[in-house]
């Protein structure tokens, strides 16, 4: 192939050559595409229906479940597919349709979290300007502002790199079209500035990562002071899941793109991949409902109303 222009489809991990393993890979990820449909459903199926969770970190939350079950549909039901038919083969647009949403959706829940750790900040610290800081018109303006921030991020991402020239082939080691395992085709050395788009983007997640950091920092200076005991309880309730999230996204996707070379194996970049992109979608809506008794409570509700109906 003499570059991406020649290409009309691209060849994805296998993750067995026997049929009973294909089938088994199968299974395991219908049993988790399931599990996270169901919970991030849920979830949004409550907030739209209980008027008690209409506020806005219930707002917020709603939104990181659309962007959860958008990730987990955008490479999970492919690898599906590709299992049950015995195949490897995604389009050249499939792959490239991959690639945007996978920035879409991932850089909108980064920017999703940082908003939601400022919506935590603000209500812990600042309880008697809440009502302003964050009223309807701010917290529509925020959640649009990390949607469309993600739309253009993905849209650049996405057009540079496809418009490097591909030359080595059309395996891609992963199973789904992951940009570093794309830049591994590259012919020439217009990658770099891929790689520098990278670099770009690693230093806005880094600032957005220390605006959490310091906004947790302060949280817990401000709750450490409450002097009673059930209202440090209730403020760490509603901290403890936003903050677990967010160790679970930036850890997996730390490791997956800073992990060192002398790491880095088929299966270990396997496994670190589903981390990043299957697990957090996933874990999410158990995360945020385990110790969150307004939801527990919205989600009984639902529970009955379904039984009954």
């Amino acid at each position: 192939m003499s570059n991406s222009s020649s290409l009309n489809e691209f060849l994805l991990l296998a993750f067995a050559d026997t049929r009973e393993l294909q089938l088994l890979h199968f299974s395991l990820f219908l049993g988790i595409y399931l599990a996270a449909l169901l919970g991030n459903s849920l979830i949004i199926t409550a907030v739209a229906c209980d008027h008690r969770l209409h506020t806005p970190m219930y707002f917020f939350l709603l939104n990181l479940s659309v962007l959860d079950l958008g990730t987990i549909s955008t490479t999970v039901p492919k690898s599906m597919a590709n299992s049950l038919r015995d195949t490897r083969a995604i389009s050249y647009s499939g792959c490239a349709a991959q690639v945007f949403l996978l920035f879409f959706l991932l850089g909108g829940e980064y920017c999703l979290l940082t908003v939601m750790a400022y919506d935590r900040y603000v209500a812990i610290c600042k309880p008697l300007h809440y009502g302003t800081l964050m009223s309807t018109r701010a917290c529509v303006k925020m959640t649009a502002a990390a949607w469309g921030s993600s739309f253009l991020y993905s849209v650049l991402h996405t057009a540079n790199t496809f418009s490097i020239p591909l030359c080595q082939g059309n395996t891609v080691d992963q199973f789904f079209c992951e940009v570093p395992q794309i830049l591994k085709l590259s012919c020439s050395d217009s990658y770099l500035r891929e790689v520098g788009l990278l670099v770009v983007s690693g230093c806005l997640i880094f600032g957005c990562f220390i605006f959490i950091v310091l906004s947790y920092v302060q949280i817990f200076t401000a709750v450490l002071r409450i002097p009673s005991e059930q209202g440090r309880h209730k403020a760490f309730s509603t901290c403890l899941p936003h903050l677990a999230v967010v160790s679970l996204f930036v850890t997996t996707d730390v490791f997956a793109y800073l992990k060192p070379p002398s790491l880095s194996s088929p299966a270990v970049d396997l496994v670190v991949t589903i981390l990043y992109s299957v697990v957090p979608p996933t874990l999410n809506p158990l995360i945020y409902s385990m110790r969150n008794k307004e939801l527990k409570d919205a989600l009984r509700k639902l529970r009955r109303k379904v039984l009954h109906t």
